[in-house]
């Protein structure tokens, strides 16, 4: 027997996972390994790049599992296309503005902003994380310059968390290429590309009836809306007509002072005879018009209903087609207005509204007249407990109301028909994975009824770049709007004053003022593409890259990231913005049910990460398919750790059987040294994998190609490294042993680059052991790199074989290490041909001291099994 050769230099004594993280990120941060080179992109074809529209997370509070899950699905695609060599443009940015930042700094500091309140130099907050309660009564009001500068301290804080995070999952951003939603640049994109849509007449504003939330005094888009079951009571109330009352069923009585009409459906014969009459409202007497319209539920209640100016979103589909009056009551605050108003004047219940009404909550509002609708008698009956469906806002906690407001809008489809199908159709150009989310994206378009409502009333995000003259009563000239040009972009117009004016000329009868409103989040958001892509800064670029190849994201929000940001390209660059949308599931925790902080079920990444290791989580996430949801499952995580394990002991074993030169390779070609039979037959196992892996991949299916990948890895470990082991060490000859070197090396080389965009630490590290540079800039596997000529059967068969061997000595009893002096191997003739061919490798692996015997069978199995335990034969 030839003496074995040195273990590799290189390798590790007791290969673990524990610091990988700690370790490659270092190596990879100073390497730039994952950096974008822009010059190279700008020479190569477009095809050959891969542009990611990275999600932006939104920094406020802590990343959880979620994140974990979609990111880590992003994160393969993006070192798969690399591998195969494209140049790949993968940002990260962070989304600061909105709600759920304003939020998260009203609870941490224990303030509120307050428009009216002056700046206060080197303000102190009450609190910076450490108080108990959250309620906004315990909240100080501050000014919002004080409050701005408070959103920007603590999101600067929360990003470098989430940095911290995101580098330990291995995501492969390119982190010099990075932006911020609130920064210069980001709102001067928004704020521009909002100028050209009013422009070009694709923005405007409006005073009309829109959603809005009481506790945080903001407008809300449909696309932030929640249908929740809500408690209440259906009341049957008379309205008062010369041959006797018509009864409604309402669950909200405090409207009834703002009736406009009462509408049935125009094929119900019970109040047919009484459209185009009118009726009196109880208690307030004011004649109401009696019409009809197809929307009207006839088997639902009374089968005539009010119509209020606002109770529900149907009214508001009233109000607009039947041309019927306004009449608001219900003010921002969310209560009843405090002045009478002037269609009661007049009326029997002008001093009833003064007295009983004005200025109460609705729900105060409501619990009044219903007893007044008691004493009168115009309430039949008692009220009758129901849960009716009512919408909130998707962060907030009480029904919405419907209040007039000016607020300002992009076109969207929701108003326009022919718009409508334009962006419909926009959504067939765009390939889905998987392809049924495409359905979501075209119902939701199809379903719009207004117009997309950008302004908010916050203070943290792009102002809206308008200013009003003012005219010589001090009153705003709403259609005579003042826009800034591009150059002097971002402004602030409650802090910067209008071109032609000076700024003693705020708010002052002449003068001016300023929007005080920002854009909602997805105002920003949905100009992604343009911000990380730098439209208007570097022109090269963007209009090489745009559109993008990738959108990844969840599919709760194909509504309102993925559709708006649709709604921004098509007006802005007549074109879709990515070519691709990869859409992402729920996770679910071990009883199936969605994970949310709302329901305590959340888990944080940090720590699971460092109990199971990074490339375990992250097995875990890519063992999820594409809009699937998913279960936390730590058992998939032990299963991932396990591979992640078994990849360092199974190459440190396979590498110490020396180098192939110690047995003649030939020279600068691997696959010449592979001869014997059993090693061409791995080999050919490995090319069909690397076929089906490619074809998953480029399929959109990373599970399938990890799922195919994986089985494979496990058989070469447990089977084939077991057969040719004897081999390899040079039990058979020098031929032989190179032969089996060189299998395992050219098997591991392709195994270890098919798994390192699911286990990209683990398989970085063994790679260093053997190779210069990194795994991750090393080409994708193909097929032609192996050699051709073995039977992928093969392996199978022998494996078979050697699996009846072991089972024998298991059901005799005895050690793994016990010989067999004597058995015969039955099968089908061919799978015995192939396991003659490897019968050397067999018997060594088997410790199979005798020539087996040979007969022909249905299945591979081990008879007339003669042995000798391992104990009695060194006794």
């Amino acid at each position: 027997m030839t003496t074995a050769p040195a273990q590799h230099p290189a390798l590790p004594e007791r290969p673990t996972l524990d610091g990988l993280e700690e370790k490659w990120g270092a190596v990879w941060q100073q390497q730039g390994t994952y950096a974008f080179d822009r010059e190279r992109a700008l020479t190569l074809p477009r095809e050959q790049i891969f542009a990611i529209d990275t999600p932006p997370p939104t920094a406020s509070g802590s990343l959880h599992m979620g994140h974990v899950f979609s990111f880590t699905h992003t994160d393969c695609m993006a070192r798969y296309k690399r591998m195969l060599g494209h140049e790949v443009f993968y940002p990260i940015g962070w989304d600061d503005n909105g709600l759920p930042t304003e939020k998260r700094v009203q609870n941490y500091y224990g303030v509120r902003g307050d428009a009216t309140l002056p700046y206060v130099e080197n303000f102190e907050p009450p609190h910076r994380g450490t108080a108990t309660s959250t309620k906004s009564a315990h909240e100080v009001p501050i000014s919002r310059a004080n409050f701005l500068e408070l959103c920007e301290e603590r999101t600067v804080e929360d990003e470098k968390s989430f940095e911290s995070l995101f580098r330990r999952l291995g995501l492969s951003f390119d982190w010099q290429q990075t932006y911020r939603t609130i920064d210069d640049f980001s709102r001067a994109t928004c704020q521009w590309a909002f100028i050209r849509n009013v422009q070009r007449g694709e923005a405007y504003q409006s005073e009309a009836p829109g959603l809005w939330d009481v506790t945080f005094q903001t407008a809300v888009a449909q696309a932030e809306l929640e249908a929740r079951d809500y408690p209440g009571h259906y009341h049957r109330v008379a309205f008062h007509a010369e041959d006797g009352p018509v009864y409604i069923e309402t669950t909200r009585p405090e409207l009834i002072p703002s009736v406009v009409a009462l509408i049935a459906h125009p094929d119900d014969e019970r109040y047919a005879a009484r459209f185009g009459t009118t009726v009196t409202s109880p208690l307030f007497g004011v004649e109401i018009p009696v019409v009809a319209h197809p929307a009207a539920e006839m088997d639902k209640g009374a089968g005539i209903a009010m119509c209020c100016t606002f109770g529900d979103l149907t009214d508001v589909l009233w109000w607009r087609e039947l041309q019927l009056p306004t009449r608001s009551l219900i003010t921002r605050t969310g209560r009843m207005h405090h002045e009478n108003p002037e269609w009661l004047v007049g009326t029997p219940g002008e001093q009833l509204y003064a007295e009983q009404i004005a200025g109460k909550t609705a729900y105060g509002a409501r619990e009044a007249i219903v007893a007044l609708l008691r004493e009168s008698g115009d309430l039949d009956g008692e009220p009758t407990p129901t849960q009716r469906k009512a919408n909130f806002y998707e962060r907030g906690e009480k029904p919405l109301e419907i209040v007039t407001t000016r607020q300002w809008y992009i076109r969207n489809g929701g108003r326009d028909a022919a718009l409508n199908a334009e962006l419909v159709a926009r959504g067939d150009e765009i390939a889905f994975h998987p392809a049924f989310m495409r359905s979501r994206y075209a119902n939701w378009v199809a379903g719009l009824n207004g117009d997309w409502l950008v302004s908010r009333q916050r203070f943290f995000g792009p102002t809206i770049p308008v200013w009003y003259p003012l005219d010589e009563d001090g009153e705003p000239l709403w259609d005579n709007y003042i826009l800034p040009t591009e150059e002097m972009l971002p402004i602030d117009p409650m802090a910067d004053a209008p071109p032609g004016y000076t700024e003693d000329q705020r708010g002052k009868p002449g003068g001016f003022v300023g929007d005080p409103d920002v854009f909602d989040t997805w105002a920003t958001s949905s100009l992604t593409p343009q911000i990380a892509l730098g439209w208007r800064r570097d022109d090269e670029l963007f209009g090489h890259l745009f559109p993008m190849d990738l959108r990844p994201q969840a599919h709760d929000i194909i509504r309102t990231w993925l559709f708006a940001t649709v709604v921004r390209a098509h007006w802005e660059h007549g074109t879709i913005p990515w070519t691709d949308a990869a859409i992402s599931g729920f996770i679910l925790d071990p009883d199936r049910k969605k994970m949310s902080k709302s329901k305590g079920n959340v888990v944080t990444p940090e720590d699971i990460l460092r109990e199971h290791s990074t490339d375990a989580v992250r097995y875990w996430a890519a063992s999820g398919r594409l809009g699937t949801d998913a279960a936390y499952d730590v058992g998939q995580m032990k299963v991932g750790r396990r591979l992640a394990i078994k990849l360092l002991n199974a190459t440190k074993f396979a590498l110490s059987f020396g180098e192939v030169e110690a047995f003649g390779e030939v020279e600068g070609d691997l696959r010449a040294a592979v001869t014997e039979p059993l090693d061409l037959a791995m080999l050919a196992g490995l090319r069909e994998v690397v076929e089906k892996a490619t074809a998953g991949f480029e399929s959109w299916d990373y599970t399938r190609s990890l799922e195919i990948t994986e089985a494979f890895f496990w058989t070469f470990c447990d089977d084939y490294l077991e057969l040719v082991k004897d081999r390899a060490y040079g039990g058979q000859g020098e031929g032989p042993a190179a032969s089996a070197r060189a299998a395992l090396r050219l098997g591991l080389d392709v195994l270890l680059r098919l798994l390192a965009p699911i286990q990209p630490y683990t398989t970085e590290e063994v790679w260093s052991w053997w190779h210069e540079g990194s795994i991750h800039r090393a080409s994708w596997p193909t097929a032609e790199e192996l050699p051709e000529g073995g039977d992928a059967t093969m392996l199978a068969s022998v494996g078979a074989a050697l699996a009846a061997v072991r089972k024998a000595k298991s059901e005799a009893k005895v050690g793994m290490r016990s010989e067999i002096t004597a058995l015969t191997l039955t099968g089908p003739d061919a799978a015995l041909e192939q396991i003659r061919a490897a019968a050397d490798d067999l018997r060594a692996a088997g410790r199979i001291t005798a020539e087996p015997q040979y007969a022909a069978g249905e299945a591979i199995a081990a008879a007339d099994v003669e042995l000798i335990p391992a104990e009695k034969r060194a006794g």
